[in-house]
């Protein structure tokens, strides 16, 4: 009787120890959850306090295009968009993409755009010296302006100068209406402007002397 006494005396307590043991460990869970859990939230008010930065780059859609292609059994259908991409800082370029959907060619005439910046020698917020660029049946006419004269252009060709970051200039578009054939027309006169400095070095003078003839 004293054996099956002690042995019930026992099972209860380690039935006890069991129970505490228990206890403690849920205790232990709900505290790591809580931890847990304030930790979501700390982090979602980090996320929540975070603010964007912008970028220095803008983007402008000068024309979004719906073309076919015929293919063995049928026509296939994309759009093709030209994108003009600028700092306003003197660097600009632009891209031209197709794609199944409007956004991914978008995306993809920008990522060409950036691939393709050309730097422009700005003087005042003009440009140095009168040109002209052309592309295919197009032309365009750039001549410099005084200040407050503002960008005197439309369409691609004014898209490629404000973000150029010219202020004040004179343009005019000949031959093809086409976006495509203008903005390449003003790209390709921009590429082929020369500053100031580099025509004085070319001609072996200083900058003071060749302005003062």
């Amino acid at each position: 009787m004293e054996e099956k006494e002690n042995i019930e005396v026992q099972e209860t307590e380690v039935a006890q120890e069991v129970a505490e043991v228990q206890e403690t460990q849920e205790e232990e869970k709900v505290t790591v959850l809580k931890g847990s859990k304030r930790e979501r939230g700390q982090r979602k008010r980090k996320i929540e306090t975070v603010e964007p930065v912008e970028s220095e780059w803008k983007e402008q859609v000068v024309q979004i295009r719906r073309v076919t292609k015929v293919v063995k059994g049928g026509k296939k259908l994309s759009f093709r968009a030209i994108v003009i991409v600028g700092n306003k800082k003197g660097a600009v370029g632009m891209g031209v993409a197709k794609a199944a959907e409007v956004i991914i060619a978008i995306q993809k005439a920008v990522a060409d755009a950036r691939k393709n910046l050309i730097n422009v020698p700005i003087f005042r917020t003009t440009i140095p010296h009168t040109i002209t660029g052309t592309s295919g049946a197009g032309s365009v006419i750039l001549r410099p302006a005084s200040a407050g004269t503002g960008v005197i252009a439309g369409g691609a060709v004014r898209a490629v100068l404000e973000l150029a970051g010219i202020e004040n200039i004179l343009a005019k578009s000949l031959g093809s209406k086409s976006p495509l054939n203008a903005a390449n027309a003003t790209l390709n006169a921009l590429k082929d402007l020369r500053s100031f400095n580099d025509v004085a070095k070319s001609r072996g003078i200083s900058l003071t002397k060749m302005l003062t003839k």
